[in-house]
């Protein structure tokens, strides 16, 4: 999936809110797009949390103001999602181009090389959606995509080659802060291939536990002899109820 490059890219920072034991939601099965399931995990919010989420996004809009929010699939479909336009496998537009119909301030952006997400919600006058796909991405998902005004960029073959994908973010739509606030599955992916600059994680003293229950980051486990990726802790605020953000770089050799 990694494409060396010698192109810059967009800082990458990562923002997660955690239970103590590091769940991002309340089971596998469950996702935070659910009302019900957004109610739930929310109730187990002390008062600080509030604050501390909107403290959070202050600090990131002054000193990043991203253009681009970054999530994968995951965050709307389960894992075991097919697509439902599923076939011969065909480059996804004419000379394998990307499909970019509008132009706007900020960035709703998704990988989903399979083409699994059926998009309800294209975005408004400030927030264009946008997908990454790959040159195997189902044909007839990228001519949904066009039908519905969506646009897309290819990066990759097989799969979506998230180092050529911040890449093109930063070339094609002039992106130099990339916010990920997808789930554990994107936010791995992004840790292993070395893409990861910054993380602000919000920890609420709740538990959840389960061994598949989505966590701040998944994916496979290190291979044999692996390193965990050291981060620099650059601050800390608490809340009066036990709650505590935390803003750390990661540390380059």
């Amino acid at each position: 999936m990694t494409a060396q490059t010698d192109h810059p890219r967009p800082r990458v920072v990562l923002s997660a809110t955690a239970s103590v034991d590091g769940r991002v939601t309340t089971a596998p099965t469950e996702r935070l797009l659910d009302p019900a399931v957004r109610e739930r995990w929310q109730a187990a919010w002390p008062p600080d949390v509030a604050s501390l989420l909107e403290r959070r996004h202050r600090w990131i809009e002054a000193h990043h103001a991203p253009t681009v929010t970054l999530e994968g699939s995951g965050t709307f479909v389960s894992p075991d999602a097919t697509s439902p336009w599923a076939g011969p496998a065909a480059d996804p537009a004419p000379g394998g181009e990307d499909h970019l119909p509008r132009r706007a301030p900020r960035w709703f952006v998704v990988v989903d090389g399979r083409g699994r997400v059926d998009w309800q919600h294209t975005g408004d006058d400030e927030t264009a959606l946008l997908v990454l796909v790959c040159r195997t991405t189902p044909a007839g998902y990228l001519r949904r995509l066009r039908e519905l005004g969506v646009g897309y960029l290819v990066a990759g073959e097989r799969r979506v080659d998230l180092r050529r994908a911040m890449t093109r973010l930063g070339d094609v739509l002039g992106a130099r802060t990339v916010l990920v606030e997808g789930g554990g599955g994107i936010h791995g992916a992004l840790l292993r291939e070395g893409l990861v600059d910054e993380l602000h994680v919000i920890v609420f003293p709740a538990l959840v536990g389960g061994l598949t229950t989505p966590s701040v980051v998944d994916g496979p486990p290190l291979g044999p002899g692996g390193a965990p990726v050291r981060l620099l802790v650059r601050s800390v605020e608490s809340g009066p109820d036990g709650s505590t953000w935390t803003r750390y770089d990661v540390a380059r050799d």
